[in-house]
This record gives C-alpha cells, sequence and structure tokens, in this order.
C-alpha cells in the first residue's frame, strides 16, 4: 500500500538524513502517512514537526466522502503547523472539518523570471494571422475544467472576432472538446496542442486565457498566464477570486455562464486599450506573488519550529 510504503520511506529518511522537518502536501494521503512516521520516530527518541499545506483536492472532493472525513481531520490535527493556499480553501476547510489548528493562507507561488513576456512573433505566426487574436486554455482536462464551455464560450466570440482558441493538456473530457468542434464547425479555429513541457512560450503569443472551472482552489494556471501578461476570463469558483480580481485583471463569471463569458470576453477584444491595460494590471498582480515574496512566509515557518524543538 502506498501510504505503508510512504510511511517507512519518511522514517527512514528521517532517521539517516537527520532531518528537522516534514513537509507534506495534502492531508490525505501525504499528511497522515507523515503522522504515522512522526509517531514511529518518537519510539527512536525523535520529534519531528510536521508542515501540512492544503492544496484543494483533498478537501473539495476527498472531503465531500464521509469516510476520509476523521483521517483528513485528525491528520491537519494532528500537523504542528497547517497551510492552505486560498483564503478561500481555507474557509472551506473550517467549514466542512472540526479543526482545531490554526490554518495559515500562504498563496501559491511563481518564479517571474521563467515567463517570458517578449512575444515570438514565429511561434505566434504558425497559429494566427496578424488581425487574428489568440486564446488560450490550459488543464487535465477533466470535467471538472469544464473544456466544453471553452469551446462554447469561444465560438460565440469568433462569430464576430477574428480569433484562434489553443487547447492545451489533455484528458478525459478532450474527445468531447474535439467533437464539439466538430459539431459547431470550428476545427480549423481551435487547435488540440496536447501535453506541453514548456507552456511559457505559448503563453507568451496569447492575449486571453480561459478558465471557467467549476472548482479551483488557487488557480496557479491562470497566475501563470498573468505573469506572461495575459488577460484571464474565469469563474469565481474557489479561490480565483484571489488570482483573477473582476475588473481589473480580467472578468468573473458564476460556473456556467457561458453567455457572461463570451460577453466579457468580446468587450474585452473589441476595446484593444481596455485589453492592453487587463494585461499590463495581470502583470503586476502577478509580481505579487513571486517566489522571493512567498518564500519567506514559508521559511518563517520552518525557523519558529525548529527553534521550538531545540529548546
Amino acid at each position: 500500500p502506498y501510504e505503508l510504503n510512504l510511511t517507512s520511506k519518511l522514517v527512514d529518511v528521517a532517521l539517516h538524513e537527520k532531518l528537522n522537518i516534514l513537509h507534506v502536501h495534502y492531508a490525505i494521503p501525504h499528511a497522515s502517512a507523515a503522522v504515522n512516521a512522526k509517531q514511529i520516530l518518537a519510539t527512536y527518541g525523535i520529534d519531528i514537526p510536521i508542515v501540512t499545506t492544503l492544496h484543494g483536492t483533498d478537501i473539495t472532493l476527498l472531503g465531500k466522502d464521509k469516510s476520509f472525513k476523521p483521517v483528513i481531520e485528525y491528520a491537519i490535527n494532528q500537523s504542528d503547523v497547517v497551510t492552505a493556499v486560498s483564503k478561500n480553501l481555507k474557509q472551506e476547510t473550517v467549514s466542512n472539518f472540526k479543526i482545531n489548528n490554526d490554518i495559515k493562507t500562504i498563496p501559491n507561488f511563481i518564479d517571474m523570471s521563467l515567463y517570458q513576456q517578449k512575444e515570438d512573433v514565429k511561434l505566434r505566426n504558425q497559429f494566427a494571422k496578424e488581425d487574428e487574436f489568440i486564446l488560450t486554455h490550459i488543464s487535465n482536462f477533466r470535467k471538472v475544467k469544464r473544456v466544453e464551455d471553452v469551446i462554447s464560450i469561444f465560438n460565440k466570440v469568433s462569430e464576430e472576432i477574428p480569433a484562434k482558441l489553443l487547447m492545451i493538456g489533455d484528458g478525459p473530457e478532450r474527445l468531447k472538446a474535439e467533437q464539439l468542434c466538430r459539431k459547431l464547425g470550428i476545427t480549423q479555429k481551435v487547435k488540440f496542442l496536447g501535453k506541453l513541457k514548456v507552456i511559457e512560450k505559448v503563453l507568451s503569443i496569447s492575449d486571453v486565457f480561459i478558465l471557467p472551472s467549476e472548482t479551483e482552489s488557487f488557480g496557479l494556471v491562470a497566475l501563470e498566464a498573468m505573469a506572461s501578461k495575459v488577460a484571464v476570463i474565469s469563474s469565481n469558483s474557489g479561490g480565483l477570486p484571489e488570482v483573477n480580481i473582476d475588473g481589473y485583471t480580467g472578468f468573473l463569471s458564476d460556473v456556467g455562464d457561458v453567455v457572461k463569458m463570451s460577453n466579457d470576453l468580446s468587450s474585452l477584444l473589441a476595446d484593444k486599450d481596455l485589453l492592453l491595460k487587463f494585461q499590463l494590471n495581470a502583470f503586476k498582480h502577478a509580481k505579487s506573488f513571486d517566489l522571493p515574496k512567498i518564500l519567506p512566509m514559508y521559511e518563517e515557518i520552518y525557523f519558529n519550529l525548529c527553534n521550538n524543538t531545540s529548546q
């Protein structure tokens, strides 16, 4: 079993590498494995603190299964420090579970230096003509990402405004999205690029990023787009409003409101000055999530834990 193997490995590494802290991601299975490892290490006279970071699926998906609830609560409450990647995720956790631990909000971060804002003209010309906009969607094409909404939004907008849509990623809903493109007769306007190791180059040639997800605990891919000076059209689900600021870096809509998202996108593309303003605002806001600004928050937690255990 994965969790048993993980527990054994955590104990082994902690013993032989003299670790000071275990920082684990997701309440289950990683935090629960770390709690087991901590109890085993205590029999060796080692007290090792646990930092658990919540990312979402353990709370929003697994948390809805009542059989997992006691394990999730135990893993969170037995951790020495708990962090969540958005205020919304913290609120979801506190609302749905009996949590005795304080949860600190530390957002996801990016390394701004990785995102080139210079447009690759050669690459852009491969996908669109000079007078066409490039719209982009990136995801794992799971149902929760609502990729058919992306196609519907683009279809409505492209009837009036010349544009191309780049669909990056792969997953179970890709076939449905491709079939919808055929049904709507827009296969020449939509390119399915599959999984790409480096998305920064494609984002650098994009004008607007579309993310109509049913749920997003944070929306890291939207932040990556913003770091590339791309405006965002997204749902207002989960932590997305903390990343995409409505009327400033892009527009927010209720989940499934394809009409509003289409209208927002059309108005943005029809006003080049507004689009440029949003793109610059997106880049500016993305800087607040840059690695040097977020990393010290984790370092402070580490130093405090190390000082407490050494006393």
